[in-house]
């Protein structure tokens, strides 16, 4: 795996701007493949559905607001066939990012198309730091998002589904995510605690996930990039050393571990987001953590790596020009590193410090 993700959220990567001429659209992506291939890399990790939106014609969320500037208008083609068919025209694989439970960064529901079902649904949502979510422990609200998933796995030929490290929010300061009405319709009388049911419904979740993308098409993977720490060994001995203040199993309820020993997912791709040495959690730690994790398992492990943190500007580990390719060495340490993906690609191709030119030339030796 030589992989890099394309954030379509806040127009990241791509497209440049809202509201461009489709053919335009068009050719900045194409511009954006050739560089990925001039690279050498072998897969681009796109975001198809960055914000309970998206950037296909679909029966279930309406047209992404990144593409026109607003939100269910029909930008004139599609840009997930167009993108695929280019992808694999340049013998690259294509995985859809898809993010499941964020709706919005403002909480006006209002703000949202008509035809929304965030919208149309307000009862499925959770407002928690000035944000909407929906809301992940109604069994309804994770099976409309399974099956709008499964809807680009039947009509779209995609290499693998692609999820990234969001789950439950992330922690806003001291607030806890406001669903003790959920957990006691649906959970208390099971869970002893509200922690447990949210990883459950996380659980459930991947679960169907996995079942109803291998019903359709065996071989689309489903791969998931969480958050770079599962535990910290403080609070769970068989976690790894690191004292990180949000973790994946106790803030973002992401229980990594079942996933990988039911073998529901194909791959994993911590994102492992900073610097060798660094003491709050360093980069060998994890990546040895993780190695260990997969180890007997045919789960496939990727690294997820910061190309977004290398700055010439800096003063600390990210500032030194040879970070990255450090990294790239330490993975080839372990046996069960089979390869990276790197956030983001406008990053890489800014090449602070070289960057671009030390990975082409890294990769080349991979090049067929």
């Amino acid at each position: 795996m030589r992989g890099v993700w394309l954030a379509t959220v806040a127009n990241l990567d791509w497209p440049s701007h809202t509201g461009l001429p489709a053919e335009l659209q068009r050719q900045q992506f194409i511009a954006l493949l050739d560089q990925v291939k001039a690279l050498h890399l072998n897969t681009v990790v796109v975001q198809v559905r960055p914000m309970a939106d998206a950037f296909y014609p679909s029966t279930y969320e309406p047209w992404s607001q990144y593409l026109t500037g607003t939100q269910g208008q029909n930008p004139g083609y599609d840009p997930l066939a167009f993108m695929a068919e280019q992808a694999h025209k340049r013998q690259l694989a294509f995985h859809a990012w898809f993010n499941p439970f964020r709706v919005s960064t403002r909480k006006d529901v209002q703000a949202l198309a008509a035809n929304n079902p965030a919208r149309q649904h307000p009862d499925w949502l959770i407002t928690y730091g000035g944000q909407l979510y929906y809301n992940p422990g109604l069994p309804i609200v994770r099976d409309f998002i399974v099956n709008s998933i499964v809807e680009v796995v039947h009509n779209y030929a995609i290499d693998a589904v692609h999820l990234d490290d969001y789950f439950y929010p992330y922690p806003v300061g001291q607030r806890d995510f406001p669903d003790q009405d959920t957990y006691q319709r649906y959970g208390a009388h099971i869970f002893a605690s509200k922690a447990d049911w949210r990883r459950d419904n996380i659980n459930q979740f991947i679960h169907r996930l996995a079942q109803r993308i291998k019903q359709i098409k065996p071989n689309v993977a489903l791969g998931i990039s969480p958050f770079g720490v599962w535990r910290n060994h403080l609070a769970d001995a068989t976690g790894s050393f690191t004292h990180a203040s949000v973790t994946d199993y106790d803030s973002l309820y992401a229980d990594t571990r079942t996933w990988i020993k039911q073998h529901w997912i194909d791959y994993i791709a911590p994102q492992i987001y900073w610097n060798i040495g660094f003491a709050v959690a360093d980069y060998e730690t994890l990546v040895r953590w993780w190695a260990n994790e997969v180890k007997g398992s045919r789960v496939q492990l990727y690294i997820g790596q910061a190309a977004y943190r290398v700055n010439p500007a800096g003063t600390g580990p990210w500032s030194k020009p040879d970070q990255l390719l450090a990294q790239l060495r330490t993975n080839q340490r372990y046996e069960q590193v089979h390869g990276s993906i790197f956030f983001s690609l406008k990053d890489i191709l800014r090449n602070p410090l070289h960057i671009k030119d030390q990975l082409q030339q890294y990769f080349a030796k991979y090049a067929t």
